[in-house]
């Protein structure tokens, strides 16, 4: 009950430890419903992630003990981006399916309108595929853009493209980089280097946007509100055009 009890669900290593022998199905099975239910959000992804890549290299500790939870970096290759994708095509459909009556409901603990309007904002910024793919690794973002790609009639085909690349790279990439550290950090230290890791994959997380946001500093202007921005420099000489 104690146990149960001292269970943070944002901490990745408090569920791997809960799932057990089980890791590997229950890591699917979170990235499953981050990526494809909206009441998935607050889960852990990318540390989830990064920790189960931490725990694929060896089974056995730095002072010798066995690691209970070592995890297998094939099955998880496999597993995890074919549940990423999975997700976030159900997330997708439903959008799809319901439309805006999907986000009619008042904020709770497990919906926020903040959260939609920000899956959105990207969604505009940035056009439908690179917000798709974007959207990967920017946590809370990636959980609604889906059924906000949806809603927009983001096309099926043409999403389904952009979430597979971006669901590869995003899953495998980030369990790379946990098997990566492995080399230089043993099983039984992860407790003690999770806030800082932690907080490395969140600034990684937000590089993609503060990019694409310096990018559209020096791009100028935007284009008038109404206006796609690929007809930015018609508005504007159809514009001087009218001033003479």
């Amino acid at each position: 009950m104690a146990q149960f009890l001292a269970f943070n669900p944002i901490s990745a290593t408090d569920w791997i430890n809960a799932l057990g022998n089980f890791a590997v199905l229950g890591v699917c099975a979170i990235i499953f419903a981050e990526t494809g239910l909206m009441i998935g959000f607050f889960m852990p992804g990318d540390s989830l992630l990064f920790i189960a890549g931490l725990l694929t290299l060896s089974g056995k500790t730095s002072t010798g003990v066995t690691n209970s939870h070592h995890l297998s970096l094939p099955l998880l290759l496999l597993a995890v981006p074919v549940c990423a994708v999975a997700g976030a095509q159900l997330g997708h459909y439903l959008g799809a399916r319901f439309g805006r009556p999907l986000f009619d409901k008042p904020d709770s603990r497990l919906f926020k309108r903040k959260h939609v309007d920000k899956a959105e904002e990207v969604f505009h910024q940035y056009g439908e595929t690179k917000a798709v793919v974007l959207a990967r690794f920017i946590p809370v973002v990636r959980t609604f853009m889906n059924p906000v790609a949806g809603v927009l009639e983001m096309p099926a085909k043409k999403f389904f493209v952009a979430n597979l690349i971006g669901g590869v790279i995003w899953a495998d990439g980030v369990l790379l980089l946990g098997r990566l550290a492995s080399n230089v950090i043993s099983a039984d230290k992860v407790d003690k280097y999770i806030i800082p890791i932690t907080l490395v994959i969140v600034v990684l997380s937000l590089l993609p946007i503060f990019f694409e946001w310096r990018k559209s500093r020096k791009a100028g202007p935007a284009a008038p509100a109404g206006y796609p921005a690929d007809d930015q420099d018609s508005v504007a000489s159809s514009g001087r055009h009218r001033s003479r």
